[in-house]
């Protein structure tokens, strides 16, 4: 199991752009908060970067992360990876009880609304993101009206950080592949 090997099931099941692009910023909080916690970093990023690679093709609930999970578990892939990925989908019965796991969850939204936070303002880009701006678009039911508000505060409570911390991490995270990510 290598980052490399993780990249490739992911490009080989997702053509979409803007969908690579949403886990690698997802790698990338992964592996922050992985640092922050003393965790496997790689471990962390191949969950980040392999929680959605079955989402283009099977997009409903009944299939999504399931049938990706099929797929993980078939090439060997551990269970602790498998189960992070189940958890972040709330509806798959399956709780978010490790610490990857909670923090699959806490980043996965925040990432996609920090990314439209980023492509509203002049420069586009992931570095002139701000707690504040990020913190006062939440309040804005329209803006990125499909993200759940209550998933992001809560991943900040199963962090057990503040929501404005979380905010500066994920922040911090995405502004370290920015390039990568086009932001």
């Amino acid at each position: 199991m290598t980052r490399e090997d993780a990249w490739t099931l992911m490009t080989e099941h997702t053509e979409s752009e803007s969908l690579r692009k949403h886990m690698l910023a997802v790698e990338a909080a992964m592996r922050y908060y992985a640092r922050m916690f003393g965790e496997d970093e790689e471990r962390w990023a191949i969950a980040g970067l392999l929680h959605d690679f079955d989402y283009e093709k099977h997009p409903s609930q009944e299939e999504h992360p399931f049938v990706g999970v099929k797929i993980l578990r078939e090439k060997g892939y551990p269970e602790d990876i498998v189960l992070a990925i189940l958890a972040h989908a709330d509806y798959s019965g399956v709780p978010a009880e490790s610490k990857m796991a909670k923090t699959l969850l806490a980043v996965d939204e925040l990432t996609g609304f920090i990314t439209a936070v980023a492509l509203v303002r002049p420069s586009r880009s992931v570095m002139d993101v701000k707690v504040k701006s990020v913190k006062k678009k939440l309040k804005t039911t329209a803006f990125a009206a499909n993200v759940k508000r209550e998933d992001i505060q809560r991943g900040a409570e199963l962090l057990n950080v503040t929501l404005e911390d979380h905010i500066q991490n994920v922040i911090t995270a995405m502004q370290g592949v920015a390039p990568t990510l086009g932001l």
